[in-house]
């Protein structure tokens, strides 16, 4: 496990960017997020790459970013984005580096919450009914990772870190 990186993975607002950064501060090393490196990269943020040129051509830049990523030594600690983990190639990228994926597997009610509550714009969650599609449909794609960790309201980030750690 100490060398080993660790893929955070499950649907937006489920707590990966928070988890992640708490398990790197535990593990010492940097964290990525895929979303932010995306933002960075592009110039742009990924909600307004979805919006201005599609959700297909934002899935392409996502899977190029994610190998940048996996490319760099020194990144141990990577939270995707919330529907990385749903495409293929994305899913080999990471089995192929051999990097541990933990799908944070928080219900929907708490991840609708901290997506309302969020100032972020989530072009492919614009109302509850779209994101519970969307939350019922990527269930099956984030079963796939290695491990499955049920988050609740009251796990602290540090605690759910622990818990990785722990495994």
């Amino acid at each position: 496990m100490n060398n080993r990186r660790i893929v955070i993975v499950g649907f937006m607002g489920s707590g990966k960017t928070t988890v992640a950064g708490a398990l790197a501060r535990q593990l010492g090393c940097p964290m990525t997020d895929l979303d932010s490196f995306i933002a960075e990269r592009e110039g742009r943020s990924p909600a307004e790459i979805i919006q201005r040129s599609g959700e297909p051509a934002f899935r392409q830049i996502e899977t190029e970013a994610l190998r940048e990523l996996l490319e760099r030594k020194d990144t141990r600690v990577i939270a995707l984005g919330g529907g990385t983990w749903a495409i293929k190639v994305n899913r080999a990228l990471v089995a192929e580096r051999d990097c541990l994926s933990v799908w944070l597997d928080a219900p929907f009610e708490l991840c609708w919450e901290r997506i309302v509550s969020a100032e972020t714009v989530r072009p492919l969650a614009p109302d509850r009914a779209t994101a519970r599609m969307l939350y019922d449909d990527r269930r099956s794609t984030y079963q796939l990772s290695d491990r499955q960790l049920k988050v609740e309201r009251e796990d602290s980030p540090t605690i759910v870190a622990d818990t990785i750690l722990n495994w």
